[in-house]
């Protein structure tokens, strides 16, 4: 690695070890190994911080911030609720069903695990404490789980940024990610089943009454269209996934605003707000990656990894399961985008020497760390889940998704190694 990649990455250890937060642990490491270098003027540090964020592709993921807010204040993700009670409400644990197909339907509107599970649990956490029909800890964990599927269903945050960092179809990861997110939804919904009946819970069926549904029915239209809109705007060529991400916002915005009427000027600076302020975390986090990237090149780093990895993995196979275990630990420990774009730039010329499909990988990539934020320790649907009941304890969400992580690696495996069922 040499003298100055050690001290990048123990740096970066280093300040993460004392509570630095990631983004700032990755700036402050690469300064200092460009400072014990001495040949490389710091001026270049605003220049890569630049750099870093001026990219078209990455300002969907601020649109889709704004308008996964303003499907949530506009009253689009509580449509979505009552549309999925009128279908599966006569199922027994209808309302763990009607979490995972909701958070699905979603994740096609916001592209985000953490805002879908804010959304959705807000609505469904209460129905599913009604009559004791469920056990809390287990119903959190539910809202959780439901989150993943924001961004294995596109349009997704993460498989914007991949896109940008391989250089590969946006429009291409959002066709081919659709059959292995409804997968891993199908796998969820058995999962939860099987708990419900063995734990003998959700007893009592909660049927929906029938006036109710032409009601649920009609209203849930406008939400329905807006996935329609994004993604059949997207194939037909008529706009590109960034510019989709703006018709979203506008799309939501106008619904909100003036059909269901729920989106006032408060909520709607409170959408605005809140987006800002998750938007802005991730374009840091990407300009200090990007500039920490960019140290740990010029110092021959990424070119030590790939021939190192390139002596022990032999074969296609080999490095897709090695590129399964890797994306599922890191997804414990740190975020999304941290991971892509710490992992990317190094297991790509990897992927290209072994004539990897490119898609493939970032799907592979996508569902693995959107499974990763819900592994303990530091899973970041499961904090918002425990947000929504501080009485809980995050041990207990802990051992209850565990079921469901089992579930999605297995999904996980057939996505990987039977690609001609969806590729």
């Amino acid at each position: 690695m040499g003298f100055d990649g050690a001290i990048l990455i123990g740096g970066m250890c280093l300040f993460m070890l004392l509570g630095v937060p990631i983004a700032v642990s990755m700036g402050m490491a690469a300064v200092l190994a460009l400072l014990l270098e001495g040949e490389i003027n710091l001026i270049v540090l605003p220049q890569k911080l630049f750099v870093g964020s001026d990219s078209f592709p990455l300002m969907a993921i601020i649109f889709f911030m704004v308008a996964g807010e303003l499907m949530l204040q506009g009253g689009i993700s509580k449509r979505l609720v009552s549309l999925a009670k009128k279908f599966l409400s006569e199922l027994r644990g209808s309302l763990t069903l009607i979490t995972f197909v909701t958070c699905a339907f979603f994740g096609a509107l916001s592209g985000s695990a953490l805002a879908t599970t804010a959304a959705i649990g807000s609505v469904m956490y209460p129905e599913m404490l009604k009559d004791d029909a469920y056990e809390k800890d287990f119903a959190l964990s539910v809202q959780a789980v439901g989150g993943t599927l924001g961004t294995m269903i596109p349009p997704s945050i993460p498989l914007v940024l991949y896109g940008a960092l391989a250089n590969t179809s946006v429009g291409d990861l959002f066709i081919y990610i659709i059959i292995p997110g409804i997968l891993i939804c199908f796998l969820y919904c058995i999962t939860g089943y099987f708990v419900i009946v063995k734990r003998g819970m959700a007893k009592k069926h909660n049927v929906v009454k029938e006036e109710n549904s032409s009601k649920a029915i009609s209203e849930s239209v406008w939400a329905l269209l807006t996935p329609v809109i994004i993604l059949g705007g997207i194939y037909s060529g008529i706009f590109s996934p960034t510019e989709s991400a703006a018709v979203a916002c506008g799309y939501a915005f106008f619904v909100g605003m003036f059909i269901y009427k729920e989106l006032t000027l408060r909520t709607l600076f409170k959408a605005v707000l809140n987006a800002t302020i998750a938007s802005a975390a991730i374009m840091f986090l990407i300009t200090c990656a990007t500039f920490f990237g960019w140290v740990l090149t010029i110092q021959g780093f990424p070119q030590r990894i790939t021939t190192l990895l390139t002596d022990f993995i032999h074969s296609k196979m080999m490095f897709l399961l090695f590129i399964n275990i890797v994306f599922l630990i890191a997804g414990m420990f740190v975020d999304i985008s941290t991971t892509l774009l710490l992992i990317i730039p190094l297991v790509l010329p990897i992927a290209l020497k072994l004539d990897v499909n490119l898609t493939h990988l970032g799907i592979i990539a996508g569902i693995n760390l959107s499974l990763g934020t819900i592994t303990p320790p530091f899973g970041g649907c499961l904090f918002v889940a425990s947000g929504l009941d501080k009485t809980v304890k995050l041990e207990s969400i802990y051992r209850e998704v565990m079921p469901f992580v089992i579930a999605g690696i297995v999904g996980i495996f057939i996505i990987t190694y039977v690609p001609m069922l969806w590729l």
